[in-house]
């Protein structure tokens, strides 16, 4: 079964020393734990998924800023970049660029792995879109940030009814 490990949000304003002040994790463990299971991936084809903000009224009053071209949205330095698969999104879930789609079924993926930020919204939106396309989901938990446990908790039920691997 080929598999793709989906590395999700590993952006400056997420967890990049100058992170938005809205984000909170252990940086330099998650950090760490994603760069662990990157390389564990060697085998498999990873591709990096980036969170853009599109330039609108709405965003203006968001909590952070991370708009095209700007330092925010670069990934932090300290992760492994191992592939040039770069995938933007505008919404949380990474499968709402059709573009993503598209390149795993040239690529004949059956399996998604996926790490990142944050376990209560972008990487279970994620995980589900994969479910609803039709990939075997496997949930890397020891690599994913979390800041809101009651929105990943009910998330992750949801994930594991629709039969998502969680390691």
């Amino acid at each position: 079964m080929k598999k793709a490990l989906l590395v999700i949000d590993m952006q400056n304003v997420c967890v990049g020393e100058g992170h938005a002040a809205y984000f909170k994790y252990d940086n330099q463990a998650l950090i760490g734990k994603v760069n662990q299971v990157i390389d564990d991936n060697k085998d498999n084809l990873v591709i990096y998924i980036k969170n853009v903000m599109k330039k609108n009224m709405m965003n203006r009053f968001a909590p952070f800023q991370a708009y095209e071209g700007t330092k925010e949205v670069e990934f932090v330095d300290k992760l492994h970049i191992v592939s040039d698969k770069v995938f933007v999104k505008y919404k949380g879930d990474a499968f709402s660029n059709p573009e993503l789609d598209t390149f795993l079924k040239e690529q004949e993926i059956q399996c998604i792995e996926v790490v990142g930020v944050d376990g209560g919204g972008c990487v279970a939106l994620t995980s589900l879109g994969a479910v609803r396309h039709g990939y075997k989901v496997i949930v890397n938990e020891s690599a994913i940030g979390t800041m809101f446990d009651k929105k990943r908790d009910r998330y992750f039920e949801k994930l594991r009814k629709e039969g998502v691997e969680f390691v």
